[in-house]
Formats: structure tokens, sequence, C-alpha cells
């Protein structure tokens, strides 16, 4: 076996493609797109090459044929907070052969640690947690956009070489074919009526506005937990900027007590619906058969962050804000699932709104961590 750096279009090819072998006979697979994992490793389009550094390799055979990849990665801002310095690994993975994982994972181990890591955290993302994060370890149903997929296999490479769980992150599902809890529902009806509190939902126009108040409201709602750190303005404008394509602006809703940005929630349209079956491709025949998958609608939506700034927490604000985004979404007959995705396990105040909403467990992705 051979590990090759990817240098050259050629190898960045063979990194995309090695998936397909791997996953040939899991239906419940859904390829991501090609463009939207070179935009990581692309320091033109991904803002973390400001403040840090990844390489990626791929794994071949004794024929020459991959059989696995992977990535390393150090992000500056985040690698110090811990109390040993920690890197990143991600973009696993590899057929169903330990000493081929145990190669990779020495080859970003090593790679780490001669650029002063002591401990290896993975599968992350050389980005936000937001996509591609975590090791899919129940719940192997069709991934929303964004979110990881894995056959069961790989966490037994994982603990057989030592990595142990660092934390849980925990997807829920809300059925929109049946109603919310009654108890849910009127709470959240007479928080929505208190005159001090107004709702608004996202404006493609005022976009700079509420770009502004979500980071407002992330980086004081989210500030107490452990080894956080700030997000930035340019990486929230990125992030829309690649959600416009399928964006539905009443699906993000901010609210507001007495003017003050005080919560919110951003949901999209669940991407993977009109993906799958393009390959990870998005030429013009693929951009067609998109075009016409967005006109024809999606079932499921996901919502991929919420926050409440800290003196706003548990007056039922995000309660309110579902109930007006029900408003919308009910009467148009067109979604019957609302994914909540993911809720680390320690995040106990959140983890107790999925439960109000009547929400089911949907999936259990492991963050994982190993000494180096």
């Amino acid at each position: 076996m051979q590990i090759i750096a990817v240098e050259n279009k050629a190898a960045k090819q063979v990194f995309l493609n090695v998936v397909e072998s791997i996953y040939a006979n899991d239906k419940n697979w859904i390829r991501p797109l090609d463009q939207d994992i070179e935009k990581i490793f692309d320091p033109t389009k991904n803002t973390f090459f400001n403040h840090g550094k990844c390489v990626r390799w791929i794994l071949t055979d004794n024929a020459g044929v991959a059989i696995g990849r992977i990535a390393a990665f150090i992000n500056e801002k985040k690698a110090h907070i811990y109390e040993q310095p920690t890197g990143g690994m991600g973009f696993f993975e590899c057929i169903n052969d330990k000493k081929a994982a145990f190669l990779l994972f020495n080859t970003a181990k090593n790679w780490l640690a001669e650029s002063g890591m002591e401990v290896m955290e993975g599968p992350i993302n050389f980005g936000e947690n937001d996509s591609f994060w975590g090791l899919l370890v129940e719940g192997f149903t069709p991934p929303s956009y964004g979110m990881n997929y894995h056959p069961p296999y790989y966490h037994g490479f994982f603990t057989a070489y030592g990595f142990k769980t660092a934390y849980e992150q925990l997807t829920n599902h809300i059925n929109l074919s049946i109603p919310f809890p009654a108890r849910f529902t009127k709470i959240a009806n007479w928080v929505a009526a208190k005159p001090d509190y107004s709702f608004e939902h996202f404006s493609k126009k005022n976009a700079e506005k509420y770009i502004d108040n979500l980071m407002e409201i992330y980086n004081d709602g989210w500030k107490d937990f452990d080894n956080f750190v700030p997000i930035k303005k340019e990486t929230l404008q990125e992030s829309f900027k690649q959600m416009e394509v399928i964006m539905d602006e009443k699906l993000i809703w901010f609210a507001y007590a007495n003017g003050e940005p005080a919560s919110f929630v951003v949901i999209i349209p669940d991407a993977n619906q009109m993906i799958k079956g393009l390959n990870g491709k998005l030429g013009l025949i693929e951009k067609l058969k998109f075009a016409y998958q967005r006109w024809k609608g999606v079932t499921r939506m996901r919502a991929i962050v919420m926050g409440t700034k800290s003196k706003y927490q548990k007056l039922g604000l995000e309660s309110a804000l579902i109930i007006k985004l029900g408003a919308y979404v009910l009467p148009k007959n067109q979604y019957t699932e609302l994914e909540l995705s993911w809720v680390g396990d320690f995040n106990d105040k959140m983890l107790s709104f999925h439960e109000a909403t009547g929400a089911t467990f949907g999936k259990r992705h492991l963050t994982m961590r190993k000494t180096i």
C-alpha cells in the first residue's frame, strides 16, 4: 500500500472518487457535491486558511487502486485553547481493512505531531461544525445535506486505534404530519403574543443586518461553552452565500426583545434530496436535474443552527420561532420532516427543547479524540 499526498488535479479527483467503491452497495448513501468538498481545501474559498493549514492524502493498494483517503488540519485559533495542542482529522474513507485504516490514521497523526499537536480530534471539518462533522454510529438512514454518513465498520477502526469519545452529537426529527405537543404549542403561542417580542424572517435584501444579528446572538449565547471560539462575520457571509441557491428566506427566523436581537433559527431545505443521483457532479445536465428537483420541492428541512442570548434563554423564544416557522410551512403541505441537527450531549438546554417539540431520535455521531 502507498500513501500519496494530494498535490495535483488528478490526485484531487481520486480523492473525491474513492467513495464510489466504498458505498457502491449502500442505498442510503448520498454522495456530497465535489465542489462542496473542494471548497474546503481551497485557500481562496475557505477563510480558515487565514488562521490554519491542512493537507490530504489518498491510499492505494499494490495494484495502484485507491482504497482510502484522509485529511489533517490545524486551526490555530482553536488548537491551543485545549489543555494539549489539538489538531483535526477528517474526510476519512476506507475499505473494510484495518491495516489500511491504521495507515491512514498514522499519516494524519504524524503530520499533526510534526506540527506540534499532541491530540488528534476527528472526524471533523476544516471549517464550522455545521457540516462534515462527526462519526456516524447510529441511525444509518439517508443523510441530510452536510451531515456525515459512514459505514458501520468505521467505528471499530476508530476505537481499535485508540480514539475515545469526546462528545456525542445527537440528531432528532420532528414529524410535521403530527401536531406539536399541546403544552409546547400553548407556551409558544403565549410567548409569541408578548408585546415586547417581535419576529422577522431573513431577507436577502437586508442580509447584512441579519448576519450581524446572528453573529451577535450566537457569540453571546454560546460564550459559556467550553472551548468556544466566536464566529466571524466573514465566515457567516460565506455560509449564507453557499446557502443562497437552496435558501428559503421564510425558513430563517429571528426574535427581538424590544428591538434587541435575542434568538434565531436557521433552517434550509434538504439539498440532499436535490443532489441524490448526481454522483457529486454539477455540470450542465446535473444543474438541470438539480433545478428540476428544486422546483419540484423537497420533503425534509434541516435546522442547522439555533441560538439565544444568555439573558433570554429559558424564556421560550425558541418555541415561538418554531411556531412562526410552522405558520408558513404547514399550509404549504410540502414538508413532512424537520431534522434538528446536531446538538452536543453537553447542551442540556437544547436537548430539552428538542424533547418539548415532540422530536424523536434520528442519528448519533461521535466526535472522537486520541492522544498523539
